[in-house]
């Protein structure tokens, strides 16, 4: 008798559909994984819950190009934590190679998107400043209107060469907008003007090569300006404040300004002679090609080799040949701007100290230098900022509530042996909205003080630990050292009540 056919096929087809139901849920969720939408949604959730773990300060940069990644860099030097957006997946990718000091997390995504500032801590208390650096203005300018309205007291920075989005975001309350060429036509200015304050500016932000104490000498008349665009307008205009009239070249005739000599046409070997080149004592090649730059640049050192040169840098990656070039001052556009941004996020008034050495000449800037120079030597200058309240000061807070005068030359000791004098100085002073520059060390200091500082950073990890330690603090101020723990301190008491007490 034969056995029914369902009996004996029945377990393999059990099975084999279950086989199959395996290999589909399988191929489901391996179809899930590589959904370009579920990994991104995975990506800012991780994203966001590892924003919403920080506990220190930190700042927002939208945009991780040359600009973004310099002030990174900027930001790990002081330990200071970025937090990093852009649409670049292959950026967000060499983010997580960089060897900061620092964790600095990143996100793929569009900056401007009010989700995506969210997940990067918009609204986080820690999030000090939102930092606009893409390289389209018209996101940069999103971005700023969009931070403005999802917190109104975070600070923002933006990068806008635009006058027209500079007049959008100028009535923006709290909104910094940082246009590298006229910083560049700001500190060639300063470089004519006041060569010494120019040096101390650019060794403060550690620009290369710089060695404090050796000024550049730029010339103050018969300079050439090649490209008429935005970096030559605003030198142009910087150079007519110092009564300087360059001769223009550039191939757009309709650029030529009203006041000044012009010359149509492009800066090659031929226009550089007509020119006058070789009577000349400086040339700015700021165009908006590195290969006509460098070209403008090796014509300018073969016909007259005195010649003070300015080049403009447009690309990062072009960096080794612009070093070989050896001009007397490079403008990268987005190492002049991470600069001026990092000086402001460190200390939002340092620039308040160099205009303020500027208006007193440099006498004054070459006293502080030389100061400077003693102190540090040829270390890498260090800024920082500290404010006298339990925060960051505790131990500053209590003595100075129990009655006791503290000067600032106390804070300027190693706290282990005040005949050592730390290597910094103090730089500026706020107190109560107002500002005091380069106090003197008998300056009694309060809580809510907010003191900059120049030095080096084992000078800030010193400094830090005095002004919260109790018994550092009573050593650096009465020059008695106090008995550390229970036991101790009761000995001491009673010590002093015997001698005290009345003898017979």
């Amino acid at each position: 008798m034969s056995l029914p056919m369902n009996n004996v096929y029945g377990p393999y087809s059990v099975c084999n559909i279950g086989v199959i139901a395996w290999l589909y849920a399988i191929g489901s969720i391996i179809g899930l994984i590589r959904n370009t939408h579920f990994v991104q949604a995975l990506s800012e959730y991780r994203f966001s819950r590892i924003v919403k773990q920080i506990s220190d300060p930190f700042f927002i940069i939208c945009g991780f190009g040359d600009t973004g990644s310099l002030l990174a860099r900027g930001l790990s030097d002081h330990h200071l934590i970025g937090v990093v957006i852009d649409r670049d997946p292959e950026r967000i990718k060499a983010l997580s190679l960089r060897d900061y000091n620092i964790k600095m997390p990143g996100l793929c995504g569009d900056s401007s998107a009010p989700k995506h500032l969210v997940d990067a801590g918009i609204k986080h208390q820690q999030c000090k400043a939102v930092i606009a650096l893409t390289g389209d203005e018209e996101v940069n300018l999103k971005i700023t209107v969009m931070a403005r309205f999802m917190n109104p007291d975070v600070h923002i920075i933006c990068r806008s060469t635009s006058p027209k989005h500079e007049e959008h975001l100028s009535p923006l309350h709290n909104v910094t907008i940082i246009n590298p060429f006229e910083i560049f036509a700001q500190l060639l200015s300063m470089a004519i003007t006041a060569p010494r304050l120019h040096n101390l500016n650019s060794w403060l932000v550690r620009a290369k090569g710089v060695q404090l104490g050796k000024p550049l000498k730029a010339p103050n008349d018969k300079w050439i300006l090649c490209g008429y665009g935005r970096m030559g307008k605003w030198l142009h205009q910087y150079m007519k404040l110092n009564d300087i009239n360059p001769l223009i070249i550039d191939p757009n005739m309709d650029k030529a300004p009203d006041d000044g000599s012009f010359i149509n046409g492009y800066a090659d070997h031929g226009t550089l002679k007509k020119a006058g080149l070789a009577n000349t004592n400086g040339i700015v090649a700021g165009t908006d090609s590195d290969s006509d730059n460098l070209n403008i640049l090796m014509s300018a050192q073969v016909m007259n080799p005195t010649v003070f040169t300015i080049v403009r840098q447009n690309h990062h990656e072009n960096q080794l040949a612009f070093d070989a070039a050896h001009a007397d001052l490079i403008l990268q556009s987005s190492l002049t701007t991470a600069r001026r941004i990092l000086k402001y996020l460190i200390s939002p008034h340092i620039q308040q100290l160099i205009e303020y050495l500027y208006e007193q000449g440099e006498h004054l800037t070459n006293e502080i230098s030389g100061k400077l120079k003693t102190i540090i030597g040829n270390r890498k200058p260090h800024l920082w900022c500290i404010t006298l309240d339990r925060a960051q000061a505790l131990a500053m807070v209590d003595f100075s509530e129990q009655g006791q005068k503290i000067i600032l030359g106390n804070l300027l000791h190693h706290p282990s042996d005040r005949n050592e004098i730390l290597t910094c100085i103090p730089l500026m002073i706020f107190r109560d909205g107002q500002s005091s520059m380069l106090p003197s060390l008998d300056e009694s200091v309060c809580p809510g003080d907010r003191i900059l500082f120049c030095g080096t950073e084992q000078s800030e990890r010193l400094l830090r630990s005095t002004l919260n330690n109790a018994y550092a603090l009573h050593y650096l101020v009465t020059g008695e050292e106090q008995a550390r723990g229970y036991f101790f301190r009761w000995l001491e008491n009673k010590q002093k009540d015997r001698q005290t007490q009345p003898h017979d």
